[in-house]
């Protein structure tokens, strides 16, 4: 009996970005022509102002042109040996369900703000209709996402962990790298928004000065709390060691965290997946991340390549950030770790590599294969 294997793979979202683009040139380096993105949305001009818009390469198929020749990309989904579906209306794989054939859907959590009784009932109701079949399975871009659609009945037993995996940096010598970051630095990457919470680095800047530390951080992004959050710092006499940088391309994004050497990540459970923290682990930065946002358990070994700190602990977060002060050679230690985590386990590549063998042995006859025991792809029981 010949051996099955994925050749034609289309991929399903909203629009192509940069937290795809490595799984996607990935995907189109192995398979040519038989990988395809498809577009099925626009970018907002808030995204395309923090840097989210690239060129866009030949696979990718764009909404209008989806809506012009929808029936073509419809037998196309069809035909796939493989589709993974992001952000997809339920017409575009309708069909591809109903022919039973291998499909993974790829979603954030549902529920990214506590949900009480009635409103799992809403979406219970609500997702009756979401298609779905035996070979119909969940890739999870964060820890949280099993747990969310199970309450509604949903991919029991069929969660895989996944991601999101912006460009990965591999450095000639990132001991070196690490060894020339700025003395005591700390970073803050985000918009400054309500749920990403930038007060609480306001908070730790000041909990530091207090003590007497000496440091430098920087606050990188725009949003509705950039007054409030100015007013603050100048308000603590933070002017000498807070710096806000505003909104900056996603590379020079990534030369700020290169010589940084502490990154705070201070979301609430909105925050469903949260790419900055590979782009700060990528940077050999110590990362901190509140325990509720997406990525932190799937990337972060707690005290091992950094920290996980329960959220609104901000006494927590700032023990962990006195003790890395304290403590340079671990420190270094942590940073060289965590880039290694994302080099060696979490990345583009990876993905493309092992969705590819997962799927190939779903193709031939595994029920529910469970081919890697820890990071992409591996079965995530909640």
């Amino acid at each position: 009996m010949n051996e099955k294997k994925v050749e034609r793979v289309i991929f399903i979202s909203n629009y192509f970005n940069h937290h795809q683009k490595s799984f996607c040139e990935k995907m189109y380096k192995t398979l040519g022509k038989n990988f395809i993105f498809v577009e099925t949305g626009k970018m907002s001009d808030m995204r395309k102002s923090l840097g989210y818009e690239i060129e866009i390469p030949p696979y990718v198929i764009s909404a209008p042109v989806v809506q012009k020749n929808l029936r073509v990309v419809i037998d196309a989904i069809n035909k796939a040996d493989l589709v993974i579906a992001g952000t997809c209306p339920d017409f575009l794989i309708k069909e591809r369900i109903q022919q039973d054939k291998l499909t993974f859907r790829y979603s954030e959590r549902l529920f990214k703000k506590k949900a009480g009784i009635f409103k799992r009932i809403f979406h219970r109701i609500k997702m009756r209709k979401y298609p779905c079949s035996k070979n119909t399975y969940m890739l999870c871009a964060g820890a949280y996402v099993a747990q969310d659609y199970n309450r509604l009945g949903l991919f029991k037993d069929k969660c895989f962990k996944w991601g999101y995996f912006p460009e990965t940096k591999k450095y000639d010598d990132v001991d070196t790298l690490i060894s020339q970051k700025t003395p005591n630095s700390i970073i803050w990457v985000g918009r400054l928004i309500d749920w990403k919470h930038p007060e609480t680095a306001i908070d730790i800047a000041k909990m530091l000065r207090d003590d007497g530390y000496s440091f430098q951080m920087e606050l990188i992004g725009e949003g509705e709390l950039l007054g409030k959050i100015k007013d603050s710092v100048v308000k603590y006499n933070l002017e000498d060691c807070v710096h806000i940088l505003g909104s900056m391309k996603p590379s020079e994004v990534r030369e700020h965290m290169e010589k940084s050497q502490i990154h705070i990540f201070t979301s609430d459970r909105q925050e469903g997946w949260g790419a900055v923290l590979n782009e700060a682990m990528n940077s050999a930065c110590v990362s901190i991340a509140s325990n509720v946002i997406g990525a932190a358990p799937f990337l972060v070994n707690n005290e091992e390549n950094g920290f996980i700190y329960k959220f609104g602990k901000t006494k927590e977060l700032y023990k962990i950030i006195k003790f890395l002060l304290d403590n340079k050679e671990k420190t270094r230690m942590y940073a060289k770790k965590a880039y290694e985590k994302i080099i060696n386990e979490y990345n583009g590549e990876i993905a493309a590599k092992r969705i590819i063998s997962l799927s190939n042995e779903f193709l031939n006859g595994e029920k529910m294969p469970q081919a890697f025991e820890d990071g992409i792809c591996s079965f995530l029981n909640k």
